[in-house]
């Protein structure tokens, strides 16, 4: 379909372009939402019959969004949501979310102003680029935390899944000493399981021993009396 854009669209071109575009992004975008017109020898007419008037009102909007630009751009803006150890979210942060939290903070800021190519997944400092007006673009950042403390401390440069990888890491390491130590326990058993029948033989002969020498020792005595009950 070939349109007429009333304003600056990325990509296509400034305001009075003819473009060629997919009809269902026209119908679906630029003509509800009064970015574009039909190239109609009607509707060209009528744009350049009021071309001026636009270009004001344009430029207005510009200037308005410039000065928002100038108070938004490089704020941050903090999102709690819960997260696993990992840093990973439970769910995910959308346009709708970052501008509510925007317009929270004193900026009306609508969800079709964000730009983000897919929704946020994980912890940290998220860069995000709000379109104020098609010429006027500003960066935030979106600070995903679980809670207000984690926000400040990664502002501070802080990662606060480290300290939850150093405890898993600490965690391992002791679970492999007790591992270890319980192997050495194993060993150790199955060595004095292996001793004690030698043990045992050898304290059973110890009484055997002590009876043959109490044996010989009669037969001794024995044959001393002997000669004197002959005398």
């Amino acid at each position: 379909m070939q349109v007429i854009l009333l304003e600056r669209i990325g990509k296509l071109g400034q305001m009075g372009d003819i473009v060629n575009v997919k009809d269902g992004y026209a119908r679906n975008f630029l003509l509800p939402k009064a970015k574009a017109l039909r190239a109609t020898k009607a509707n060209i007419a009528h744009f350049e019959k009021d071309r001026v008037q636009l270009e004001a009102v344009n430029l207005e909007r510009k200037k308005e969004a410039e000065a928002i630009a100038d108070k938004l751009g490089g704020e941050a803006f903090v999102a709690i949501r819960q997260a696993g150890d990992t840093g990973q979210l439970y769910g995910s942060v959308t346009p709708r979310d970052i501008s509510e939290v925007v317009t929270e903070n004193g900026f009306t800021i609508q969800r079709q102003q964000i730009v983000l190519s897919r929704p946020i997944k994980s912890l940290g400092l998220h860069d995000v680029i709000v379109s104020l007006h098609p010429e006027v673009e500003v960066n935030i950042t979106v600070n995903i935390a679980r809670t207000a403390d984690e926000a400040e401390r990664q502002m501070r440069g802080e990662d606060v899944t480290a300290e939850k990888r150093d405890e898993e890491d600490i965690q391992a390491q002791v679970e492999e000493v007790f591992e270890d130590e319980e192997r050495a326990q194993e060993a150790a058993a199955s060595l004095t399981d292996e001793e004690t029948p030698a043990d045992e033989e050898a304290a059973g002969a110890a009484p055997k021993d002590d009876k043959a020498e109490a044996a010989s020792a009669e037969v001794a005595d024995d044959a001393a009396d002997s000669p004197q009950d002959s005398a």
